[in-house]
């Protein structure tokens, strides 16, 4: 299970079912006593889901809602999308099936974006930035989801900003353009590269690193890091698109 302070991916590598239900109740309300809010359920492993599961899945969610988190579903296998559908969950629930995320396509360099802001990240109060980023996030074309995953990955990336640098200087700046929302968190740490598409490394920094990307990845469209054109420190790139009619 990767874990950062709010956000969890939990791997369900078995059927879900009567028998296993009680032991994704236990992890799941372990995460949500600890103040995670965002619980990412990765269903690879699963092939079968019978009522008990399906009352679970619908519990915690409404539990995590409650305490104003979100759970997911991801990489579901069709049979259990179908299942899904048949019980309404997916009104319930955000679902992704296995390998619906698709490449994101590449931004038109001609295109000016509608508007754009840029704020400073003051160390001593990541709380205030994130709270002035969700107030520029409320009005965009994204569903209240949407914007809690955005408005999360973000807080990751700040939250890396400070960790692994001096804490000074970082930037935020969010571009949005009619089909998507560009937010760069830059720093002026040592330096650091990673492609949209290249796989977060198992141990950088302590771990948290790489794991912080890895989480972010499930929360948005895209994340790419790569050293600031100017002067020293690392660029992250978070890019959301705007579902059209979703």
């Amino acid at each position: 299970m990767e874990k950062s302070a709010h956000i969890a991916q939990v791997p369900l590598d078995c059927d879900l079912d009567v028998t296993t239900a009680p032991r994704l109740r236990g992890v799941i309300d372990g995460l949500i006593d600890d103040g995670c809010r965002r619980i990412v359920i990765n269903m690879a492993g699963c092939d079968y889901v019978d009522s008990a599961g399906m009352a679970l899945v619908f519990c915690e969610v409404r539990r995590m809602r409650a305490v104003g988190g979100l759970i997911s579903l991801v990489n579901v296998s069709e049979r259990v999308m179908r299942a899904l559908r048949i019980c309404r969950l997916v009104d319930f629930v955000p679902v992704t099936g296995a390998g619906a995320k698709g490449e994101v396509p590449r931004l038109d360099p001609k295109v000016v974006p509608d508007w754009r802001c840029t704020m400073a990240i003051d160390p001593c109060s990541l709380e205030g930035v994130r709270a002035r980023f969700a107030q520029l996030v409320a009005g965009m074309p994204f569903s209240e989801d949407e914007a809690f995953d955005l408005t999360l990955a973000v807080g990751e990336a700040m939250g890396n900003a400070v960790d692994h640098t001096c804490g000074e200087g970082a930037l935020l700046t969010v571009a949005s353009y009619p089909d998507r929302v560009v937010v760069d968190v830059t720093d002026c740490g040592e330096g650091f590269e990673l492609a949209a598409d290249e796989a977060a490394p198992a141990s950088e920094c302590g771990c948290e690193r790489g794991r912080g990307i890895r989480l972010m990845r499930l929360l948005v469209d895209s994340v790419s890091i790569e050293r600031r054109g100017r002067g020293v420190g690392t660029r992250v790139r978070i890019v959301k698109l705007v579902h059209i009619g979703a």
